[in-house]
C-alpha cells in the first residue's frame, strides 16, 4: 500500500513537472511569437516612416526644381522679354525710311539694349552654373564665395581645401556647392555668427567637408525633426541633395559648446 502511494506521488510529480514544462514551453513560444510580431510591426512602422520621409524629401526636391524653373522663367519673361521687345521697336521696318543719322542712332540704341540682354542672360546662366565652379572647380568657387562674404565686413569667412587634386564629378560639385550656399545662407540669416570656416579633406575612400561657425545653430535631432515637418524647406533641399550625392550630413555642437559644426561625408575614389 505504501509503495502504491509512493508510486502515485511520483507519477503525480512527474505529471505536474511535465505539465509545467509544457506550459513553460508553450508560454515561451507564445512570448517569442508575440515579440516577433511586435518586431515585425515595428519594422513595418519604421519602413512606413522612412517612406514618408523619402516622400517629403522628394516633394521638397520637386518643389525646389519648380521654384528654380519659375524663377528662371520669370527672369526671362520679366527682364529679357521687355528688353528684346524694345530692341525690336528700334529695328522695325520703318528704319529704312529714316535719315542716315536717325538710322545710326536707332541701331546704336538697339545694340545697347541687346548688349544689356546678353549681360542679363549671362547672369542667369551664371546662377545656374557659376563660371568659377565650371572652370576651376569647387575649391575656387567656395573660396570666391567666402571672399565675397568676408568683403562685406560683417563676418569673417574662410575655407581651406586639402587633397583636392582629384576633383569630384561636376554634377556632385554643383550639388555640394548648392548645399554649402544654403548652409551659409542659413548661418547668415539666423545664427548671428562672427566667423564661418570650412575645411575639406580625404580619409580613405571618404571625402569630408566640415563647416564651423560660432553663432546659433542646430544639432542632428533638430535637423531630423525639421526635415520631417511642414517647415524647413531649405533643410529639406539640403537633405535631398546630399542623398542625391550618395552622402550623409551631420549637425552637432562641439564639446566645448563654443561653436557648431556641420559635417558632410561623400564617397570618393582617387
Amino acid at each position: 500500500m505504501f509503495l502504491l502511494q509512493v508510486s502515485a506521488s511520483i507519477t503525480t510529480i512527474l505529471f505536474l513537472g511535465t505539465l509545467g514544462m509544457i506550459i513553460l514551453v508553450v508560454g515561451l513560444i507564445t512570448f517569442l511569437i508575440i515579440n516577433q510580431r511586435r518586431a515585425m510591426r515595428f519594422d513595418r512602422r519604421i519602413q512606413e516612416m522612412e517612406a514618408i520621409h523619402q516622400k517629403v524629401l522628394l516633394n521638397a526636391s520637386i518643389k525646389l526644381q519648380e521654384e528654380e524653373r519659375k524663377r528662371l522663367a520669370a527672369d526671362l519673361h520679366d527682364d529679357a522679354g521687355p528688353l528684346l521687345a524694345t530692341a525690336r521697336l528700334y529695328l522695325n521696318e520703318d528704319l529704312v525710311n529714316l535719315e542716315k543719322a536717325e538710322q545710326l542712332q536707332s541701331i546704336l540704341q538697339a545694340r545697347q539694349i541687346i548688349d544689356d540682354t546678353i549681360h542679363l542672360v549671362r547672369n542667369i546662366s551664371h546662377n545656374l552654373m557659376p563660371p568659377t565652379l565650371k572652370n576651376f572647380g569647387l575649391g575656387s568657387a567656395v573660396s570666391d564665395l567666402f571672399q565675397k562674404i568676408s568683403g562685406s565686413g560683417s563676418i569673417n569667412a574662410s575655407s581651406r581645401f586639402h587633397d583636392y587634386e582629384s576633383h569630384l564629378e561636376k554634377e556632385k560639385e554643383l550639388i555640394l556647392f548648392r548645399v554649402i550656399q544654403e548652409l551659409i545662407n542659413n548661418i547668415l540669416k539666423h545664427s548671428n555668427a562672427s566667423f564661418i570656416h570650412l575645411t575639406q579633406n580625404v580619409q580613405g575612400d571618404k571625402m569630408y567637408f566640415r563647416l564651423h561657425h560660432d553663432g546659433r545653430g542646430i544639432v542632428q535631432a533638430d535637423f531630423d525633426k525639421l526635415t520631417k515637418s511642414n517647415v524647413g524647406l531649405g533643410l529639406k533641399n539640403i537633405s535631398s541633395r546630399i542623398r542625391l550625392a550618395e552622402g550623409t550630413i551631420r549637425f552637432e555642437r562641439d564639446m566645448s559648446q563654443t561653436y557648431y559644426k556641420v559635417t558632410i561625408e561623400l564617397p570618393f575614389e582617387r
